[in-house]
């Protein structure tokens, strides 16, 4: 079977507050545990009234605390607002508490606006254009301290934790290959380079000691209800917000509406469907063969589930009905994985 795990954005809701989109996440958290998902990974954005897990670490940090063997990850941390040092301090802290239970995911964006952005690092020296170097200094923190060693990741040096590279366009595909770190491709809003970042990731890997395979996670959003119809209506908060996203008016997750038509033009209904074309809705027959042909089609090692949904007990539903379809969908066969190369 192929490997099911959680990606969570904490979504605060319409009239909603963050202390309450938190105490779902850690709801969330030990249902995805009893239902046996692999990971439950959080995303770092900043100025996002619609997202509460801005401080990822400490988030994580009550997640692993509230359970007590699924993995927890960041889905992941900014890497570009942040200096090395202290990531691998936060993460060599969680590994510590939580032995074996940390990933910590890792992309190149700011996760915000640009006036933001600025807020976040104060000036724009160290950006993306440094995250080659700023992930290898990041993964030499984890490694153990030599004895003249000036600078180390006190707690982190000696835990290797595990890294993953996270990317919606092709540059990080082809970084984690030359790294040979896990890939994880959002295809949950950005399906457009899927595949080609698929392809570059694998026929361009570098075995090594850490991961002698490419080992490749994709995203997908999923809204399953016991009635199809259902479904759709709950995945029309899910539009809402991308909407907003592309009108430049970001906010707190709406609740789901009967009809989006009167909510947007032909032209913004054609580019939320874009960015979501990596969408399942309906049934659990539905989303079982469109699990099914994502897995087929892309050889992943591993889908990665997300949902943003108004109502918490019907977000619990949907990840709990995902959940139920894990042992019918198959893991990509060796011929897949060859003919992807």
């Amino acid at each position: 079977m192929i490997p099911f795990s959680l990606l969570d954005l904490s979504p605060i809701l319409k009239g909603g507050t963050a202390a309450e989109a938190l105490r779902n996440t850690r709801d969330l958290a030990q249902h995805a545990e009893r239902w046996g998902y692999q990971r439950y990974w959080l995303a770092e954005h900043h100025n996002m009234t619609g997202i509460a897990s801005a401080a990822t670490a400490v988030v994580m940090a009550d997640v692993l605390a509230a359970t007590s063997t699924i993995r927890v990850g960041s889905g992941g941390i900014m890497l570009p607002n942040h200096a090395p040092l202290v990531v691998a301090e936060q993460f060599g802290t969680l590994e510590s508490l939580h032995p074996g239970r940390v990933d910590l995911g890792l992309g190149r964006a700011p996760g915000t606006d640009p006036r933001t952005t600025r807020a976040l690092r104060r000036n724009l020296i160290d950006s993306a254009d440094t995250f080659p170097d700023d992930v290898q200094e990041l993964q030499s923190y984890f490694q153990p301290a030599l004895p003249d060693q000036p600078v180390r990741a006190v707690p982190g040096a000696g835990l290797n934790v595990p890294i993953w590279l996270l990317g919606s366009s092709l540059f990080s595909a082809q970084l984690a290959a030359k790294l040979s770190l896990p890939f994880a491709f959002a295809s949950h809003f950005a399906p457009t380079y899927l595949q080609q970042a698929l392809h570059l990731y694998r026929t361009q890997f570098t075995p090594s000691a850490a991961l002698d395979r490419p080992y490749a996670m994709v995203a997908v959003n999923v809204f399953a209800a016991d009635d199809e119809r259902e479904a759709w209506r709950l995945f029309t908060s899910k539009q809402q917000q991308s909407l907003g996203l592309i009108r430049g008016t970001p906010g707190p997750l709406n609740p789901p509406v009967d009809d989006m038509t009167p909510l947007w033009s032909p032209s913004e209904q054609a580019r939320v469907e874009h960015s979501l074309a990596c969408s399942v809705v309906g049934t659990a027959d539905t989303v079982r063969d469109g699990l099914a042909r994502l897995a087929d089609e892309t050889a992943a090692d591993e889908l990665i589930i997300t949902a943003q949904i108004y109502d918490h007990t019907a977000r619990l539903r949907s990840f709990e009905i995902t959940a139920g379809l894990r042992d019918t969908i198959a893991a990509p066969r060796t011929l897949q994985f060859e003919e992807a190369e």
